[in-house]
């Protein structure tokens, strides 16, 4: 569920340039803020129970992606998984699993957070670059993939 902020917030921004906040595209942003990582397209599709037909599903993906609303990650696969912008849901990174596609959610403790932001400082001077953000996606294998018997995931089922 959309916390009424957030709707607010959204609602506001996509109004400032002109775009309607139609049911549709407030079913998508409710489904993303309550998962538990970035979406694929399928999945949200199986997510919002194929109640909105795909064309329009990604009519409104794009028309929230180009608003600054959603946030795409292209992990493994060539696939395509998005989740609400971090001026939305606020800063974090993501473990990508190189197998099946799984893309979790993942906070530094703070001074790890410090420590990132001085490293990226210092890779980017060089060039006379000044970084105002940052992301890091860490790949690899999820637990699923690693342990197959013991794990929960199967292949190509990705939470994310």
């Amino acid at each position: 569920m959309v916390s009424q902020q957030i709707d607010r917030q959204i609602a506001a921004r996509l109004a400032a340039s002109g775009i309607r906040y139609t049911s549709g595209r407030r079913r998508v942003v409710g489904v993303l803020a309550a998962a538990d990582g970035p979406r694929s397209a399928a999945e949200l599709h199986d997510d919002l129970g194929r109640k909105v037909p795909l064309s329009s599903l990604y009519r409104s993906l794009s028309v929230l992606t180009d608003a600054g609303v959603l946030a795409p990650h292209h992990g493994s696969g060539r696939i395509v998984r998005y989740e609400l912008a971090e001026w939305l849901m606020g800063h974090h990174h993501h473990l990508v699993c190189a197998d099946c596609g799984a893309v979790d959610d993942v906070e530094l403790p703070e001074p790890w957070e410090s420590a990132l932001a001085v490293l990226v400082s210092e890779a980017t001077a060089p060039q006379g670059f000044i970084a105002a953000s940052h992301t890091l996606e860490i790949g690899g294998l999820c637990p699923g993939c690693l342990n197959p018997e013991q794990g929960t995931r199967s292949k190509g089922a990705g939470i994310g």
